[in-house]
């Protein structure tokens, strides 16, 4: 069978894939390796390096640096996707008064770079009077830019329902308000639940800008452990724990996304299976 963009690889094309393919796991796995020699080679896993991890006051620092990551993400996370459906809701509305300030809203917060605002809220905003702390600043940024991006991901699976969704919806008698929450949003929510996932991946990685603004989070502990000359200055070994820690939380977000997308995949097998004893043929008439 054929695709639209490319014809299915034969015998040999296939063969050829699994030839490049196994080049390329040897050659991320030589890479690796290499690192990891270059590394022991460096004197980075010799026990001097690695003696932090045994005081109790450093393991309690990391967990609290975690516990502060997660906190930033899952308050940015909930406003973001607040901010996301609110915009989202403008951009589609008929009216203009309301579709035009939610796109310039939308396109102004998508297009500055995180950390500019993060460093002008932080440090700018006191020159005005208005001071906040930096978790309040790191959860604001969060939340206007990824908000951004993702009203852009809730209008685009919005738009690609079909439009019977919503003519249907109004044939029968509801509002537009009701049209959006109720049939419109959720479809759209499901359809969308792995590039929403992604984008929250995305703003875990993003609280780690915080440290700048000397947000106590995860890397903030690991840059404050690297620096300790008492310690023998492990910078190397901080960050592979810390990146450990980071690539853990990423997976379990990824396994989230994995489990919400089989079980919609199962839900809508449900809903569209039609039980035998439910279809009766035309005329059919029960009787003793």
């Amino acid at each position: 069978m054929s695709s639209v963009l490319f014809d299915v690889p034969g015998p040999r094309a296939r063969f050829r894939h699994r030839v490049l393919a196994v080049v390329g796991v040897l050659g991320v796995v030589g890479l690796l390796g290499f690192i990891v020699y270059r590394f022991a080679d460096s004197g980075q896993f010799e026990p001097r390096l690695w003696e932090w991890l045994q005081y109790e006051t450093i393991q309690i620092g990391l967990i609290e640096g975690l516990l502060n990551t997660l906190k930033a993400f899952a308050l940015g996370a909930v406003l973001a996707m607040v901010f996301g459906a609110f915009f989202a809701a403008g951009r589609l509305s008929e009216h203009a008064i309301f579709r035009g300030p939610s796109s310039v809203v939308v396109e102004f917060f998508r297009a500055v770079p995180l950390l500019i605002m993060m460093f002008t809220f932080y440090y700018g905003l006191p020159q005005v009077g208005v001071k906040m702390t930096p978790f309040t600043v790191v959860v604001l940024s969060l939340m206007l830019y990824n908000g951004s991006v993702l009203a852009e991901i809730f209008r685009a699976g919005i738009k690609s329902l079909p439009k019977g969704q919503t003519e249907a919806a109004y044939a029968l008698g509801m509002r537009k308000t009701q049209v959006m929450v109720l049939v419109l949003l959720p479809q759209a929510l499901r359809s969308m639940m792995p590039t929403i996932i992604s984008q929250l991946v995305v703003l875990l990685k993003d609280t780690a800008l915080g440290f700048i603004i000397t947000y106590e989070e995860l890397l903030y502990y690991a840059r404050f452990i690297g620096s300790q000359g008492q310690f023998g200055r492990p910078l190397v070994p901080i960050t592979i724990i810390v990146g450990a820690m980071y690539i853990t939380m990423c997976l379990l977000l990824t396994l989230l996304a994995n489990y919400l997308e089989k079980r919609n995949r199962r839900n809508k097998k449900v809903q569209t299976a039609v039980p035998v004893e439910d279809i009766a043929p035309a005329g059919a008439t029960t009787g003793a």
